[in-house]
């Protein structure tokens, strides 16, 4: 098979972009997991924000990807970081929505309970709300890191690295097998991530008794 042939004669290169996507996903996926987590808790309380900071974020995940690329480059130049920060910034709206849903759908009688022995907001969130809203966050983690992945490929398209750079090379010498090595090892990458995420999913939903 011509896939495996190219993957196989050229595995310096692709093991490089590889390498090189994991780390550009992988940066991607730190700065939105703690700004969405850390955006969400805010909206959840803070209710009132919660439509208006959703609304926004909606609205950015509809821009293209290409356009959003092109809006950062006067301001962050091509590369990597200009990658990340589009990535980061794609991967905010499943871990703010979960993260706000888990944390708002907590039981309100185990919330009454916690208030009547005394805890506090901070306790109430730490000890209660977050640990029971877990499952859904870990969900939405991982729509977002399949998604992060997937959407690395056109960063190559503004000069940083990653397996894009096989697509795109591909692209531009009309190497349809190239393109296509690229394509399945960004789909393996993805569906790798998503299977060890699936696991800790299941493994904090036997921790909490959810099946």
């Amino acid at each position: 098979m011509q896939i495996i042939q190219i993957l196989w004669e050229r595995r310096a290169f692709f093991m490089t972009c590889l390498l090189e996507h994991i780390r550009i996903s992988l940066t991607a996926v730190v700065c939105a997991g703690v700004l969405g987590i850390a955006l969400g808790v805010f909206i959840s309380g803070h209710k009132k924000l919660a439509g208006a900071v959703l609304g926004v974020i909606n609205v950015i995940y509809t821009i293209p990807s290409i356009s959003l690329l092109g809006f950062l480059i006067p301001f962050t130049g091509i590369g990597n970081k200009t990658a990340i920060i589009a990535l980061t910034v794609y991967g905010l709206l499943p871990i703010v929505r979960n993260t706000y849903t888990g944390l708002t759908n907590v039981d309100a009688g185990i919330l009454e309970v916690a208030q009547g022995l005394g805890s506090d907001g901070r306790q109430i969130l730490s000890g209660i709300r977050f640990p029971l809203a877990l499952p859904v966050i870990i969900s939405g983690f991982r729509n977002m890191v399949v998604m992060i992945i997937a959407m690395g490929g056109i960063a190559s398209f503004i000069g940083a690295g990653g397996l894009g750079a096989a697509i795109y090379r591909g692209i531009t010498t009309y190497n349809m097998t190239l393109t296509a090595a690229g394509s399945l090892l960004i789909a393996l990458l993805a569906i790798f991530s998503d299977w060890l995420l699936a696991r800790v999913q299941k493994a904090v939903n036997r921790r909490y008794g959810i099946e």
